[in-house]
Formats: structure tokens, sequence, C-alpha cells
């Protein structure tokens, strides 16, 4: 990947749903959600480089995807159009993160765009008005431009801070795409849960995933998955999947689980997170101070 020497790199988590439940079916056919949401130390990267003649130019695009449609080549578009920007960029795009797993790495890479152009083209938007944007882009934007582990209503866009304690999760990802909108239109997803009364941590426990009964009739793979990582503790599907993920007291406990899953799947090890790592970078990216 060749990458023009003056590009700045930003990173962009991965994410978990530690709870996700669906609350009801909207006039327009989105679903009301309530999910826990957990940013994880798995990374994509994207790098930026300013352009002085006004164009956005994705430089990875991927295979069969117009640029165009690609979430960062539309996030920058997004952007320029709304506050009238003049900027222009260079896009390069660094993946890690898995494509069709439910980790989210396609709306976090718009939102370190959003992020970061906000503040490199001096557009001076609030984080409301970022999360506005996003929405339009993927129901997961919001959360990432929030930047702080979240208790989720609506589609995604209201968000609250959430306490989540310390922990390391194992990842694994079966050889399957699953796709989203197949589950979301399925007759026999739940879409009656519950709204919660006391979004916090242990009040929302035992954790679910109103998606995964729906996922498991749809794909087996993720089923054989699931039984594969519920050897190990708590197994639980994240997003509308496909990957499966086991939380994990201590980085040691993770390590001994990740040693026997990664023999059968494509596996991870990550630490949880509680804050975007680009809240730590400086104000000068993210608006808010480090501590905030």
């Amino acid at each position: 990947m060749n990458i023009a020497q003056q590009a700045q790199a930003f990173p962009a988590p991965a994410k978990l749903n530690l709870d996700l439940r669906i609350t009801g079916r909207r006039a327009d056919g989105y679903h009301e959600l309530e999910s826990i949401f957990c940013m994880v130390g798995l990374y994509d990267t994207v790098y930026l480089a300013l352009r002085d003649d006004g164009k956005i130019v994705l430089h990875t695009p991927v295979e069969g995807v117009a640029p165009e449609q690609d979430l960062t080549y539309r996030a920058a578009s997004a952007l320029k159009k709304h506050t009238r920007s003049d900027g222009g960029v260079d896009i390069w795009l660094e993946k890690n993160i898995p494509m069709g797993g439910g980790l989210g790495g396609g709306s976090s890479d718009a939102a370190t765009v959003l992020l970061a152009l906000n503040r490199l083209w001096q557009c001076g938007l609030n984080e409301q008005q970022l999360i506005d944007l996003g929405v339009r882009l993927g129901a997961d934007v919001p959360f990432f431009i929030f930047g702080r582990n979240a208790f989720a209503r609506g589609v995604g866009e209201k968000l609250i801070e959430i306490e989540v304690p310390k922990q390391w999760y194992v990842i694994a990802k079966p050889d399957v795409h699953v796709a989203t909108a197949k589950i979301f239109g399925h007759a026999d997803l739940t879409r009656d849960s519950k709204p919660s009364i006391i979004p916090a941590f242990q009040a929302l426990q035992p954790f679910r995933n109103d998606m995964q009964a729906v996922v498991f009739q749809e794909y087996p793979e993720v089923w054989e998955a699931y039984v594969e990582m519920s050897k190990y503790g708590k197994a639980q599907m994240t997003g509308s999947g496909a990957c499966v993920f086991v939380p994990c007291d201590n980085q040691q406990e993770a390590e001994n689980i990740y040693r026997q899953v990664s023999k059968i799947y494509e596996a991870y090890n990550v630490e949880g997170l509680n804050i975007h790592p680009l809240f730590h970078v400086s104000s000068e990216i993210t608006g808010e101070s480090s501590s905030g």
C-alpha cells in the first residue's frame, strides 16, 4: 500500500454488542434496538492526507465496491457537503477488522474519517452534529463518534455512557458472511423484547442477543462456533453476526482460551476499551480534552 509521506494515521477500533435486544419495529421498517456497545482493541487504520484541489480520493477501494459507495468516502463526502467545505483528502484504509462479522469495522472507519476531517478541515461541528451526520451512514457510526462505552436506544443514535467492567474478549470468526438485511427481515426474529428500566451493566444481565437464534437457524457455521466457544464461558454473538465472543476477567484467561480457539477459527484476543483511542491522541482531533 503506497501511502503518501504526509498522510496522518488515525485508529478505528472494533466493537462488541455485549447485549442486544429488539424492542419494536417502526413504521418506516427500521427496528428499535437496545444494546450495550463496548469498544475493543482490534483496529483498522485510516490514513488521511489533505489535498488542495477539493477532491476526495480513496486509494484502497474494496474489490467489487465502487469507491463512492465505500463508507469512508461517503463519510468524507457527507461532511464536505454538510459544511460546504472546500477541503480535499486522500484516503487509505488498512483493514484488520474482519468484514461481515458484526464488529462494526466499516462504521468505525467512517466515524474516524468524520472525527479527523472535522478537525483537519476545520469544520467545527460538535459531537451531536457529527452523530446526526453519522447516523445517515450507518446505525453503528454514532457510537464510534460518541467514543465511550454506551447504552444505545433507537436505531443506535440515542446514547448514554455506561460503565463496563474491565474485561478481555476472545472472538471467533466463522468462515461465513451474515447478510444483516436477511436477519432483520426474518419472520422469526424477536421484535418485542421489553424495554429496559435501568440501563446498567449489572441490571441488564443475563445478557443476550435477540438476533442470535435466527442467525443460528440460517447459518449453521455460526451455531457451530457458538457451541465451540461455549466450552470456555458465556458465549454470545455480536451484532447480526457472524463473530462469537467469550468475555474473560483477565488477560491470562483470555490467552489460554485464544490458544485453543485459534486452532479452529480465525480468532482474536482483545482488551476492552473505555474510550476511543482518538480521544487520547489530542484535543486537536476530537475537540475534547484528553480526560474526556
